[in-house]
């Protein structure tokens, strides 16, 4: 019994037999070197395939938008089991990936955020494609389409981007005040989000240059920097997007880049002959049914609105900007921007308030 388990055991060893089959068929596993590099995996002589757009997806705040996503089988055949539908959204720092929905069939369950707010297509046959209503500022990002048949397990990623604006921020107690959650907190509270790093280049690729340093999303520290200077990283240095790297999220402190995207109301400004103090402002706002603006408000209606108003008005944090699409005389620089007169203790100005449609 022992020589015939050896020899049994040699043959196996062996580069001659047949792959092992017990249902599935194991296709070309390693190469042959056999040094385990993995190759294509088939199971009963067939390949799942699943396909996205390679092109990211666009969308907006308060919109709906559809994450497309199909699979099929090479060479096309039925699958032999109920296909098991998975969607999860990709972290920015790499940590584990959010829960967004499962289905089988026609059942399916959100989580979190995502309750009663996405949904499977299913709009044709093999149609994986995911839906999100009521897009929030945070679904931005990359989503992971997973398809499972069986023991096949293949899946792709979609991109959504949402279009908005990224604007640099700094609290009324002034510059580098801000730990990780502080800066969350307050960009949170002018209408928008920490801005990720895909997001701070494609404003720095539109212009935006800016030579303090900021938190992101993923809790890195970084500036953008379109004209080189000796205070901002030295004039050596090409023009990018210059990198602190992570630093601890309760101990270091610097300002913070937010995002906000399309407004889902109006922004308008209302002044007084005598203008008003901060607490008038905000009463006159509330006297015709809207709040007294946020500056992510403010930086959205400039960009997607193209609101264009060289007289200074009251924001909710307490500072005083405007906003300027057509560069004049007596209005600031020459370029394009939202101007801040900063956060002063006295003045009388007018205010700029917001009311959701």
């Amino acid at each position: 019994l022992p020589l015939l388990l050896e020899a049994t055991l040699l043959q196996l060893a062996s580069g001659s037999h047949h792959p092992f089959y017990n249902g599935f068929y194991y296709n070309h596993v390693m190469n042959d070197k056999g040094n385990e590099q993995e190759k294509d995996v088939y199971f009963n002589g067939a390949k799942l395939v699943v396909e996205t757009p390679k092109d990211p997806v666009y969308s907006a705040s308060g919109a709906n938008v559809t994450l497309p996503c199909h699979y099929h089988h090479e060479p096309d055949q039925e699958a032999k089991h109920k296909i098991r539908i998975k969607w999860s959204k990709l972290r920015d720092d790499y940590t584990k990936d959010q829960d967004v929905l499962v289905a089988i069939g026609k059942r399916y369950l959100a989580f979190g955020d995502f309750q009663g707010r996405a949904h499977l297509h299913q709009g044709s046959r093999r149609d994986a494609s995911l839906v999100i209503s009521d897009v929030r500022l945070q679904d931005d990002g990359k989503y992971r389409c997973e398809v499972i048949d069986g023991l096949e397990d293949e899946s792709d990623v979609v991109d959504l981007r949402l279009q908005g604006i990224v604007f640099p921020y700094q609290p009324p107690r002034g510059q580098y005040s801000l730990n990780y959650h502080k800066a969350e907190q307050a960009c949170e509270e002018q209408a928008a989000i920490l801005a990720t790093f895909n997001q701070l280049f494609q404003a720095w690729s539109e212009g935006l240059d800016w030579c303090n340093a900021g938190w992101l999303a993923d809790g890195t520290v970084q500036y953008p920097i379109r004209l080189p200077r000796k205070p901002c990283g030295g004039l050596d240095l090409a023009p990018g997007i210059r990198s602190y790297g992570p630093r601890h999220r309760l101990m270091h402190h610097f300002d913070a880049f937010c995002f906000s995207s399309a407004l889902r109301g109006e922004v308008f400004y209302l002044d007084h002959p005598a203008g008003m103090t901060l607490e008038e402002a905000k009463q006159s706002c509330q006297d015709v049914g809207a709040e007294i603006a946020r500056v992510g408000h403010l930086y959205s209606a400039w960009k997607f609105l193209g609101l264009d108003l060289c007289n200074a008005g009251w924001l909710a944090d307490g500072s005083v900007r405007y906003p300027i699409t057509k560069p004049r005389p007596n209005c600031g620089p020459a370029e394009p921007g939202v101007r801040s007169f900063g956060f002063p203790s006295k003045g009388r100005f007018g205010v700029f308030c917001y009311k959701e449609r």
